[in-house]
C-alpha cells in the first residue's frame, strides 16, 4: 500500500514561485514513474511533468520554460518548482505514484490559486 501526500500550494500573485511536494510512504522501493497533474476548474486533469528513474523528465510544452520537477529518492518526495507562476496555472495539483507491479496512485491534491 502506498500513501501520497500533497502540500505546498496556496495564493500567489503573479509572477511568483511556489513549490510543491508529494510525500510518499508505504512500498516506496517500488516506485516508478512519478508525475503532477493539475485540473482547473471546469477543465480535464492534465499531466503537467512527470519523471521516471534513468529518464529525461517530460513537461507539458507550455509549462517548460517555468516548471521543473526532481524526486529526493532518500526522502520519498517529489517536488514541482513553479516560477513566473501565471493565473492560468491555477487548479488543483495532484500527485500520481506509479508502482513496478502496475499500481497507481493519487494524492489529495493541493490547491493553487494565482491572483493579484
Amino acid at each position: 500500500q502506498v500513501r501520497v501526500v500533497e502540500s505546498g500550494g496556496g495564493l500567489v500573485q503573479p509572477g511568483g514561485s511556489l513549490r510543491l511536494s508529494c510525500a510518499v510512504s508505504g512500498s516506496t522501493f517500488s516506485v516508478t514513474t512519478m508525475g503532477w497533474y493539475r485540473q482547473a476548474p471546469g477543465k480535464q486533469r492534465e499531466l503537467v511533468a512527470e519523471t521516471s528513474p534513468g529518464d529525461t523528465a517530460k513537461y507539458l510544452p507550455s509549462v517548460e520554460a517555468r516548471f521543473t520537477i526532481s524526486r529526493d529518492n532518500a526522502k520519498n518526495t517529489m517536488y514541482l518548482q513553479i516560477n513566473n507562476l501565471k493565473p492560468e496555472d491555477s487548479g488543483v495539483y495532484y500527485c500520481n505514484v506509479n508502482l513496478l507491479n502496475g499500481g497507481a496512485y493519487w494524492g489529495q491534491g493541493t490547491h493553487v490559486t494565482v491572483s493579484s
